[in-house]
């Protein structure tokens, strides 16, 4: 049972990860924790890939010593994709960290239960 549990190491700290990052995202009320919750989903997703992307006994897809069959380098399109997905997660953060920045300094806090209280007594008020 454990050879096997080793076998699948990355994929199963990837679903562990992901399982943190979202139980953060859906019981945290602070903002901040939140993203830090969207980040660690994005980071298990990213080891997922790399994971499933890698294999054994294989180079990265340079061509070099004159080797072109394609059975010697691993699938280039995973890492392409953990790369575009790392600048849209960078560009995400930067704009909910942003957002953040501005809800605090509007409401005076992070606690999403109390800026939604505030957004009601402001919408009730004339």
């Amino acid at each position: 049972m454990s050879a096997d549990m080793l076998l699948n190491l990355e994929e199963e700290v990837s679903m562990v990860l992901f399982g943190v990052g979202f139980t953060m995202l859906l019981l945290h009320r602070n903002l901040i924790k939140k993203i830090m919750g969207m980040n660690i989903m994005d980071t298990a997703i990213y080891l997922f890939l790399a994971a499933k992307g890698y294999i054994e006994g294989r180079m990265v897809p340079i061509l070099t010593d004159g080797i072109q069959d394609a059975s010697a380098y691993i699938n280039p399109v995973p890492s392409g994709l953990v790369l575009t997905g790392i600048v849209v997660s960078v560009s995400t953060t930067a704009l909910m960290l942003a957002l953040t920045i501005r809800l605090y300094e509007r409401y005076g806090s992070l606690d999403l239960d109390q800026i939604l209280m505030l957004v009601k007594k402001e919408e009730e008020q004339p």
